[in-house]
């Protein structure tokens, strides 16, 4: 299931067994630890090249972010975290083989979207909840997919979303200072969201840049970041 390893692998020993499922019946010497898994989902030309364009790993940027303040708390063995493209979570072949591989139903499921990554990411969660899987949280970083002409040369769904989680930050880029990522987004058209997050930010910064959206604090004085890993720490202490 894609291509990344947990975060810091290298800093505990965990011997030669790994975290499985508490419905593996095989004997293991660990006792089992709780779970999550985050899915961090590029746009057009971020994982891969886009008719010329790209990869530019923009989400990786916030992935890192992510990685970087497991690796301080204890329980990153068992937090698992993935870059895929957002081509990668669509239909059911490609679900089965990028996501749902290495998944239980009780991991905690962590989806951040940008561009076309979030209007893909939002059908996944919605396809995830649906299978009775638990989708803790999505992200999603000034989606893109509304328009006609996005969708006919791109491998995106063609209906819009209806996302399923235990919450959702919509964050919209809205640059005073527009560059080249922000005219691609235009053609592909932002999805702006009027209802259904429980926090929709606008913020003013460039399209391409999913890690400053993911990290820069919102209103609320916290910011997406800041929102996942609490989650993450209520969710390995057992209070959700």
């Amino acid at each position: 299931m894609g291509t990344d390893n947990t975060a810091a692998n290298d800093k505990k020993n965990l011997g030669s067994h790994t975290l499985t499922c508490p419905t593996d019946e095989a004997v293991k010497q660990f006792k089992y630890m709780r779970r999550a898994s985050a899915f961090f989902i590029g746009g057009a030309g971020d994982k891969e090249s886009y008719y010329g364009f790209g990869p530019k790993n923009n989400v990786a940027r916030a992935k890192k972010s992510f990685d970087d303040s497991v690796v301080k708390a204890d329980y990153f063995p068992g937090v698992t975290s993935y870059h895929l493209g957002y081509n990668q979570v669509i239909g059911e072949e490609n679900i089965k083989l990028n996501v749902l591989q290495g998944l239980c139903k009780s991991d905690a499921i962590y989806i951040v979207g940008h561009s076309l990554g979030g209007w893909n990411g939002a059908h996944l969660s919605s396809h995830l909840s649906s299978l009775g899987y638990s989708v803790k949280m999505l992200i999603t970083l000034d989606p893109v997919g509304v328009g006609a002409l996005v969708g006919g040369i791109s491998n995106i769904y063609p209906d819009t979303p209806q996302p399923s989680a235990g919450l959702w930050i919509n964050i919209l880029a809205k640059s005073s200072d527009a560059n080249l990522s922000d005219w691609i987004a235009g053609i592909g058209e932002q999805w702006r969201v009027e209802s259904g997050p429980n926090v929709n930010s606008i913020m003013d910064v460039n399209h391409e840049s999913a890690g400053i959206m993911y990290t820069t604090v919102l209103a609320d004085g916290k910011s997406a970041l800041n929102y996942m890993i609490n989650s993450v720490n209520k969710h390995f202490r057992g209070e959700m």
